[in-house]
């Protein structure tokens, strides 16, 4: 069985959700993980994109003004867009 291809840092950073939410296959998972244990850049950007979940998951989505929430959700439909992909 051949191991498999290291994550890099781009990855890891469009893996970091699934990583967050736990529906990351047990393969990546465990690629993330290896890749957060050599890569001290990507262990702080976990730790910012958890203090963040913490800082906004009290926010109800009724504070967030629609012209704001209707901006967030077009730059995330765009997003693979303008990454080249």
């Amino acid at each position: 069985m051949s191991r498999p291809e290291a994550l890099s840092c781009n990855e890891l950073v469009e893996l970091v959700t699934e990583y967050l939410e736990g529906t990351l296959s047990a393969t990546d998972r465990e690629r993330f993980e290896e890749h957060l244990q050599k890569c001290e850049p990507c262990m702080i950007y976990l730790d910012q994109m958890r203090q963040t979940i913490r800082a906004l998951g009290s926010l109800p989505e009724e504070s967030i003004p629609e012209h704001a929430k209707q901006a967030l959700l077009e730059a995330f439909r765009n997003w693979k867009k303008t990454q080249g992909a």
